[in-house]
């Protein structure tokens, strides 16, 4: 019997029992400790910020950021639609409102067209939101200039969630290092973990200080424990920076292998009707966190549905992609500026096994199961 094929595990290196053990032997098993520094340092250097918070979640670098940025309860923030609801939630942590931007078909990430009509009519209101959070979608980075222009021109800062898109790149520099803070994920299922955990980024050493300071229950410089603010307890252990420094060494071979996924999945499908794979803008190269693609109906003449039922009873797990923020309940009554892009990529869009550590039989049994689908639809 088969085993089954996942979407994204897990893949660890050689390195990071070497950092845990270390950590272990040392007693540096509290929250901090050697490992969150380097962590911290060797991150930065990857990346190209100035300075960086290791943290319990990306979730929690956004809710710190858009803090640190001034969003308050009554804001609005603009936030991209096509995204997990991680990139949303933290607005409403404040107390603020998501105001949701559609995608482009170049990227499937924010339009910066659409992003600037908006402005310009919220300037003619007086109603210019406090921060733009812009995703980088899937690992591939957003038009970065164009939207950076436009909130530069409203002096709003932007926040970039490119906790899908480590080791990806927008002219030649990494997303997530662009705008005023960015944020990084290391869940299970991404390009490199810690087995949970995040990172902030800045250039702003002030803002990364703060964010530190808040994320260790905002305890003041006493030998006695005092708070004139409240804060949250969102430091990453030392343990799990020990294994993100060990990712950290692997980072560029497992953005290789999902590359290639993405590449063996394209030559083998890409000539079936009706099926399109993500594109990838020519400003810059996709991680492919995922491997994207879309079915139309009317000319594949099956659609994404019946592909994923029939992968998941061959036990083979694929995933839709993103339900648009917009389109979620707990959402009903935020605003949309919508061309209707995001809305179909969900309709088409199913996201294949993905994971580093795929096998040439596991891409050939994925790649030989959907032309099964074809062959008796």
């Amino acid at each position: 019997m088969n085993q089954p094929i996942l979407l994204s595990t897990p893949h660890m290196g050689a390195q990071e029992l070497e950092f845990v053990k270390e950590a272990f032997e040392t007693n540096w098993v509290a929250p901090v400790g050697p490992n969150i520094d380097a962590f911290e340092q060797e991150f930065s250097q990857v990346v190209g910020s100035k300075y960086s918070a290791a943290l319990s979640s990306g979730t929690a670098a956004l809710h710190l950021a858009l803090k640190l940025v001034g969003v308050k309860s009554g804001d609005e923030v603009f936030c991209s639609t096509f995204t997990f609801i991680a990139s949303a939630s933290p607005i409403t942590y404040l107390g603020a409102k998501p105001v949701f931007i559609d995608s482009d078909r170049l990227s499937w990430n924010m339009d910066p067209n659409l992003l600037a009509d908006a402005l310009a009519k919220r300037d003619k209101q007086g109603k210019l939101p406090k921060a733009v959070l812009l995703v980088h979608l899937y690992g591939q980075s957003a038009d970065l200039e164009p939207i950076l222009a436009i909130c530069d021109r409203y002096s709003i800062p932007v926040i970039e969630d490119a906790a899908e898109a480590l080791g990806a790149t927008y002219k030649n520099t990494s997303p997530g290092t662009w705008g005023r803070a960015g944020i990084f994920s290391f869940n299970g299922n991404k390009i490199i973990t810690t087995s949970g955990g995040g990172m902030l980024v800045s250039d702003d050493l002030n803002l990364i200080d703060k964010a530190k300071f808040l994320a260790t229950q905002a305890r003041d410089p006493q030998p006695h424990y005092e708070h004139t603010e409240i804060g949250f307890n969102y430091r990453l252990s030392n343990i799990s920076a020990g294994i993100g420094r060990g990712q950290l060494l692997v980072l560029k071979e497992r953005v290789a292998a999902r590359r290639k996924n993405f590449e063996i999945y394209r030559e083998a499908l890409g000539d079936l009707p009706g099926i399109q794979f993500m594109p990838e803008p020519n400003y810059g190269v996709s991680t492919r966190w995922l491997s994207c693609l879309t079915f139309d109906p009317q000319i594949a003449g099956i659609d994404r549905e019946q592909v994923r039922l029939q992968l998941l009873a061959k036990q083979i797990e694929t995933r839709p992609v993103w339900k648009p923020m917009h389109l979620q309940p707990v959402f009903a009554d935020c605003e949309c500026i919508n061309n209707g892009v995001a809305e179909d990529l969900f309709q088409k869009g199913l996201c294949l096994p993905s994971g580093s550590n795929l096998s040439d039989a596991d891409l050939a049994r994925v790649i030989s199961e959907i032309k099964q689908v074809y062959k008796f639809k």
